[in-house]
């Protein structure tokens, strides 16, 4: 195990570390406008959503490492206190990244990019058409986190007004991931695409779980179930009965009498298919 003292290695080194393990993470395409109404329109990726009444969003236009400079978007926003936050798909990604180009003040990264600029309602900067999801923000506060190169400056928006393409809907209203299509950065000069990696998980707070201290030793203890196995089977909200495991049984008799290996083996294949009732069933039968 490497451990290091952020203090004792080189900020553009430190990065690379911060930016490779936390990974990915959502983009944040944000528009702004400066004092002469110029246009400006750059990512951030130190981004996230942080509270949902109010709505509040907090993205961080970094310093840059090596010059030292803050970014045109900190300027604009703390001049303007309006930023529009639009959400990045695999449709624009390329465009995104060529709009990150460190132009002068005042060149539009939306005509640079090839961008279309959209008239916003309720603030003065221009959404990204093409973007699936825009958020019109009002700036409530800047916090800087330093001085140096590489550090951080929250800019926290309140959502005034939100645009989505109809198109990203499932039946019910609700954003569809896969249409969506969302992309997320990681370190260097990776990306992902969200929607090739999904997979769902029930939610523990849907359930109070049993808990893996509640799964007997000889499983908790396996050689072939994994954590994340037994992260499954801990979140059920009981075991099965015995005479859950009986009737199971009897329908499935290859299952009975098996070697403690084998039983695990089959328990996990359930697990990989989704099937934790039948993994739980096995496991207990005798």
């Amino acid at each position: 195990m490497l451990s290091i003292d952020p203090k004792e290695i080189p900020t553009a080194k430190l990065h690379g570390y911060l930016l490779g393990a936390i990974a990915p993470r959502p983009i944040a395409f944000a528009s702004t406008i400066d004092a002469d109404g110029n246009p400006n329109l750059s990512p951030f990726s130190f981004f996230n959503v942080f509270s949902a009444n109010p709505p509040i969003m907090i993205f961080s236009p970094a310093r840059s490492v090596r010059g030292n400079k803050t970014k045109h978007t900190l300027d604009n926003a703390m001049e303007t206190k309006e930023v529009v936050i639009n959400v990045v798909n695999y449709d624009i990604v390329q465009q995104m990244s060529l709009s990150s180009t460190m132009y002068p003040k005042g060149v539009n990264e939306f005509t640079k990019s090839g961008l279309t600029m959209l008239a916003s309602d309720k603030v003065k900067p221009f959404r990204v058409a093409e973007s699936p999801v825009q958020f019109e923000c009002k700036v409530n506060e800047v916090i800087h986190l330093g001085n140096e190169g590489g550090a951080g400056n929250l800019i926290i928006c309140e959502v005034v007004k939100l645009h989505i393409n109809e198109a990203v809907l499932d039946e019910n209203g609700a954003i569809d991931q896969h249409k969506i299509d969302l992309v997320a950065r990681a370190g260097g000069s990776y990306y992902s695409r969200a929607k090739e990696g999904f997979f769902e998980i029930p939610k523990p707070i849907a359930t109070l779980g049993v808990g893996v201290d509640a799964i007997p030793k000889e499983i908790k203890e396996s050689t072939i179930l994994t954590g994340n196995n037994l992260g499954v089977l801990g979140n059920v909200e009981q075991l099965p009965t015995k005479e859950n495991v009986d009737n199971f049984a009897k329908v499935n008799p290859q299952f009975i009498g098996l070697e403690t290996a084998k039983k695990h083996t089959f328990a996990k294949e359930f697990l990989d298919k989704n099937d934790v009732g039948s993994a739980w069933k096995v496991l207990l039968i005798k």
